[in-house]
C-alpha cells in the first residue's frame, strides 16, 4: 500500500483533525532533528487508535508510537509508514485520606501535571516536575530524577495491543529497571497509567522542591539548546558524563552536533545538526571513553528512523 493510499484512508476514516503526509519529524522533537515521516497522526480518540492499529495489521504497515518526542532521536532519512503521536490528556484525581490515586493519560506532558497536582497539594511527583516528557515515555522508560523513578509511583498502566485488545499490568507486572520497562520490549501500546501519591498539609514545600530540581536543571543541564536528554546511561559503576569530561571533550563538536559545555552528558543541537552528526560525535564519545577507561557505554536516547 503507498503512501498516498494509507494517507487517503486516514482521512477518510479518522476523527482526528491531524493527519499529515510527508510531514517533518525535526517539528515533533526536542532534538530538532529528523527527516519526513510517510503519514504523521496525533490521535487522541480511543476508537481512531483501535481503527488504525487495526488498518496497520491488515496491510502490514510499519508504525511508529510517540509521545513529546523529548528522548528520540529520528534519522535523516525519516519513518516509513505511519507515525502516530498519542494525545490521551485526561487526569482524574481521586483522594483517600494521606493517599491520591491519579489517572493519567499518556500524552499528559509531567510539566503540566506536576502544576496540577500542586495546586491539589499532592507530593511525591517533584522529581518528575522538570523532566520534558509525557507520562506515556516516562513509564516506558522509566524515567527518574532527583531520587525519584516511576516505578516507584505506578500503581497500573492501561495499554493496548497490535489487535486492539486492552490490557491493564500491575506495577511488577512492567517489569521496571533502570531506565527499562516491559514496554520496550513488546508490542503494547500506553494509554493510561495510574498513579500513587501523597497528599500533604504544606503546599509550599511541594512547590520548594519543585523550584529546586527546576534551578538545578537551570543551572547544570543545557535546556536553552535543543536535546534530547540525558544521551548516555549511567555505568553500573561508573557515571559517564564524569568519563566523558575527564576525556577532555566538553565543547567537542562534529558537524551541527556539540557535547554540551554545561553537562558533558547531553549532546545538544547547535543549530543545524543532522542525525548523522549527533550518532558520528556519540561513536567517536564511546570510543575515547573506552580507549582511556576501558568501560563501555550506552545510548540512552532511543534512535528510530532509517
Amino acid at each position: 500500500m503507498n503512501k498516498e493510499e494509507i494517507f487517503n484512508y486516514c482521512v477518510e476514516n479518522l476523527k482526528c483533525s491531524e493527519i499529515k503526509k510527508d510531514e517533518p519529524m525535526k517539528k515533533h522533537t526536542s532534538f530538532k532533528i529528523g527527516g519526513n515521516a510517510d503519514i504523521f497522526i496525533k490521535i487522541s480518540d480511543l476508537d481512531d487508535l483501535k481503527n488504525i492499529l487495526k488498518f496497520i495489521n491488515e496491510n502490514k504497515i510499519n508504525f511508529t508510537i510517540i509521545g513529546n518526542g523529548s528522548n528520540i532521536l529520528v534519522k535523516d532519512n525519516g519513518i516509513r509508514g505511519i507515525v502516530v503521536k498519542l494525545d490521551f490528556k485526561k487526569i482524574d484525581i481521586k483522594k483517600d485520606d494521606n493517599k491520591a490515586i491519579v489517572t493519567v493519560g499518556a500524552g499528559v506532558s509531567l510539566g503540566l501535571l506536576a502544576q496540577k497536582l500542586l495546586k491539589e497539594s499532592i507530593g511525591g511527583f517533584e522529581f518528575a516536575s522538570g523532566i520534558p516528557g509525557t507520562i506515556g515515555g516516562a513509564v516506558r522508560m522509566n524515567a527518574g530524577a532527583y531520587g525519584g523513578e516511576f516505578k516507584d509511583i505506578v500503581i497500573s498502566t492501561k495499554c493496548i495491543d497490535i489487535t486492539g485488545n486492552i490490557i491493564e499490568l500491575a506495577n511488577k507486572e512492567q517489569d521496571f529497571s533502570y531506565r527499562h520497562s516491559a514496554f520496550m520490549n513488546n508490542n503494547l501500546i500506553i494509554i493510561q497509567s495510574k498513579l500513587m501519591l501523597d497528599i500533604q498539609e504544606n503546599q509550599d514545600e511541594i512547590k520548594q522542591k519543585m523550584d529546586e530540581n527546576l534551578n538545578s536543571r537551570k543551572s547544570k543541564q543545557p535546556i536553552n539548546m535543543p536535546n534530547a536528554g540525558s544521551t548516555f546511561k549511567r555505568g553500573s559503576d561508573f557515571i559517564t558524563a564524569k568519563l566523558i569530561d575527564e576525556c577532555g571533550l566538553k565543547g567537542y563538536t562534529i558537524g551541527g552536533a556539540q557535547i554540551s559545555d554545561v553537562h558533558a552528558g547531553f549532546v545538544v543541537n547547535t543549530g543545524n545538526a543532522t542525525a548523522e552528526d549527533v550518532l558520528s560525535l556519540v561513536d567517536y564519545v564511546k570510543n575515547k571513553v573506552y580507549e582511556k577507561f576501558k568501560k563501555e557505554i550506552q545510548l540512552e536516547v532511543e534512535v528510530i528512523g532509517e
